[in-house]
C-alpha cells in the first residue's frame, strides 16, 4: 500500500526555481547595477524565456521585492548571530554591533543600495518584504536599550553615523579602509555624547 508523500517535490521545484531566479538577478545587479536588471538578462542567466519568469515573478518589481527581503533576512541572521557575542561594556558591544552591520553593507554594493537606498524608481518593498528590516531595526533597538540608549533620536543617531560611512566608503574607497577606520572613532564620539562609560 502507497503511503502519503512526505514531500511536495511540486513546491520544492518552484522554490528552487525562484531562488535560482534571484540568484540570477543578484549577479544582473553585481554586474552591471541594481537599476539596470532587466527580465531578459536574469531569464538567460537561468535558461529560460523571459515571459516564463512571470509564472515565479508577476512583475520585475515582483523580484526586486523578493530580493529586498533576501537581503534583509540574511542581514538579520548575521547580526542575531553577533548579537550572542556581545559583550557587557557597552562601547565595545556597540562597536561590535556597528561593525558588523558595517562589513555586511559594504561587502555588496547593490545590496546596500537595494536595502538602504531609494534607487529603484516607483519601487517599494511589500510589508512581507519589509518586515525583516523591521525585525533588524527592533533589534537594535533592544541592543542599544541594554545601555540606556532608548531616545529614537539617539538610535536615529546611530543608524545616521554607521550609514554615512558605509555611504562614504563605497562611494569613495570601495574595497579600501577609508572610513572603515573611522568606525571606532565615530563610536566613541556617540558614546561620548550619550555619556556612556568609557
Amino acid at each position: 500500500m502507497l503511503g502519503t508523500p512526505s514531500r511536495d517535490r511540486v513546491a520544492e521545484r518552484r522554490s528552487a526555481t525562484r531562488r535560482e531566479i534571484l540568484d540570477a538577478a543578484w549577479e544582473v545587479a553585481r554586474d552591471h547595477g541594481l537599476a539596470q536588471i532587466t527580465l531578459r538578462d536574469v531569464a538567460q542567466r537561468v535558461a529560460m524565456r523571459a515571459p516564463s519568469l512571470y509564472s515565479h515573478f508577476d512583475s520585475k518589481n515582483a523580484i526586486y521585492d523578493a530580493m529586498f527581503a533576501d537581503a534583509w533576512t540574511e542581514c538579520l541572521a548575521v547580526m542575531r548571530a553577533t548579537a550572542d557575542k556581545i559583550p557587557n561594556d557597552a562601547r565595545a558591544a556597540i562597536r561590535l554591533y556597528s561593525r558588523t552591520f558595517f562589513d555586511f553593507a559594504v561587502s555588496d554594493l547593490a545590496r546596500h543600495q537595494l536595502m538602504n537606498q531609494r534607487t529603484i524608481p516607483g519601487f517599494e518593498p511589500s510589508p512581507e518584504a519589509y518586515a525583516p528590516a523591521v525585525e533588524a531595526l527592533d533589534d537594535l533597538h533592544a541592543h542599544l536599550a541594554r545601555y540606556g540608549v532608548t531616545r529614537q533620536e539617539d538610535v536615529d543617531l546611530s543608524i545616521a553615523l554607521v550609514g554615512g560611512l558605509i555611504d562614504l566608503q563605497l562611494a569613495n574607497d570601495p574595497g579600501g579602509d577609508r572610513y572603515s577606520r573611522l568606525l571606532d572613532r565615530v563610536v566613541d564620539m556617540y558614546a561620548d555624547n550619550l555619556g556612556l562609560p568609557a
